[in-house]
């Protein structure tokens, strides 16, 4: 009887606990999407924060994770015992009585009626607890602990994708914007040329057909410079999309000059990059936790092969109505007390454990292969970024060079043009070659600090931007 007040006791605990946690759950999960008043002109950093606390991906990343918490909440209550309370009620019917349809009383000698239906009441508390299942409870705690690891390695990932796809957009608007000078630049000198052809064909000093040329020149600069407007608005349009900024709002950016010390600022060593990286790289990290969690698995497999042990115990009564008894003495009379112990072992399950056991070694392989992929995806990545870095300085240099002769070469023969001196296609010529310096000079600059900024953030120094 002690035990069994002990079982009810504990039940009273558990529903009370529980109780308390379902309470303190809310109904709906809110995002905060941030109301805060919006810059008028956006900093890489500002871009950065704004995504982080806005962007709908990342959020989602962060309801994953919860959820997971959940999950290892669940596997510790794997611990708890179980109670429940159950009741049954039934009316049976019997139509024709054994003894018939009357019985007769001795003592007053009178016949009474038996009734035909009969009310069957049971009321029962159960309980249970798994004293041991091959460890398959711990297991199944240590990995949802990884999977919690795991959630925030992936939290912490989508982060620094974001602030890298960021980065990715926000040079790419101002490579844009300078594209756009350029142009207009040029576009202001081939209408310049077509006027002075103009004065020149007037004054018979040039053909209409030289002139139509001049004339075709200043269109496609026209063109240039709308081409190169709709670049800048398409990746003003991209990265407000990657901030999850409504279609209406007109986002500007911050003008940001770079000096030449930070286009062509030393390189570090790739193989310390790499090794850097792949110690703090989150992606790695998760992919270290993935063959843990693996190995786990494995573990929670062969559970199968072990027994297990379960204690059990119930309290119930009952009440019939057929029995000469009153409701009180019969629950009295019917309350009974149970407690056991049971022990299962496995023997046969038609290879179900066996198969869950290899399937288990396998996908383990399969997180070592996918690791060894990452290292040398990670090692791949930087190596590109170092080269494509070290090229691109290269380049930039060179196209300097480049800019300031195709100036030179361009000053020149527009004041031979202007005398009359050179015909339209050394005009052109000259003109087409300093326009596609200036772009080189640009594509150069952009490339080297993009990738420059990439090995930074490998080493886990952070992108910062001026």
């Amino acid at each position: 009887m002690q035990t069994i007040k002990k079982w009810i006791a504990c039940a009273g605990v558990v529903v009370a606990a529980c109780s308390q946690v379902e309470a303190a759950q809310p109904d709906t999960v809110t995002v905060d999407v941030g109301t805060a008043q919006l810059p008028q002109s956006w900093s890489y950093s500002e871009c950065v924060e704004y995504a982080k606390a806005n962007n709908i991906d990342l959020h989602q990343s962060r309801l994953t994770r919860e959820s997971s918490g959940y999950d290892l909440e669940a596997a510790k209550g794997q611990w708890l015992p179980t109670f429940s309370f159950s009741t049954s009620h039934s009316l049976s019917k019997y139509p024709w009585p054994a003894g018939g349809n009357f019985t007769y009383n001795e003592s007053n000698g009178t016949l009474n009626s038996v009734s035909k239906n009969t009310y069957n009441g049971s009321y029962g508390v159960t309980g249970g607890w798994t004293i041991f299942n091959g460890n398959q409870r711990r297991n199944n705690i240590k990995r949802s602990e990884l999977q919690n690891d795991i959630n925030d390695m992936l939290i912490e990932q989508a982060s620094n994708n974001l602030e890298t796809q960021i980065l990715n957009y926000y040079l790419q608007i101002l490579y844009a914007r300078e594209a756009i000078v350029i142009a207009q630049q040029t576009l202001q000198v081939s209408e310049a040329q077509m006027k002075r052809g103009e004065e020149l064909m007037n004054a018979g000093k040039m053909s209409r057909v030289d002139y139509v040329q001049l004339e075709s020149q200043y269109q496609t600069d026209k063109y240039n410079v709308v081409t190169a407007e709709s670049t800048y608005e398409t990746n003003k349009m991209q990265l407000k999309q990657l901030l999850e900024l409504g279609i209406d709002y007109d986002m500007q950016i911050d003008s940001i000059t770079f000096g030449e010390e930070a286009i062509l600022q030393p390189l570090p060593d790739k193989t310390e990059v790499y090794n850097t990286a792949i110690a703090w790289l989150p992606e790695v990290q998760q992919s270290a936790l993935q063959q843990d969690m693996s190995e786990l698995d494995i573990k929670i497999a062969k559970s199968g092969y072990m027994p297990t042990i379960s204690l059990s115990g119930s309290v119930g009564t009952g009440s019939n109505s057929s029995s000469d008894y009153s409701f009180g003495n019969q629950m009295k009379h019917n309350f009974n007390e149970q407690i056991g112990v049971t022990l299962s072992i496995p023997i046969f399950d038609g290879k179900q454990t066996k198969t869950d056991v290899a399937k288990a070694r396998v996908s383990k392989l399969n997180t070592i292969l996918d690791y060894r992929s990452l290292l040398n995806n990670v090692a791949q990545t930087i190596e590109t970024a170092y080269l494509d870095a070290r090229n691109s300085q290269a380049q930039y240099a060179s196209s300097k060079e480049s800019v300031r002769s195709a100036e030179l070469t361009d000053e020149l023969t527009n004041e031979q043009f202007r005398l009359g001196l050179v015909n339209t296609l050394d005009l052109l010529s000259s003109h087409n070659t300093l326009l596609s310096a200036r772009l080189q000079l640009l594509q150069a600059k952009y490339m080297a600090l993009l990738n420059l900024k990439m090995l930074d953030y490998y080493q886990h120094k952070g992108i910062t931007l001026p």
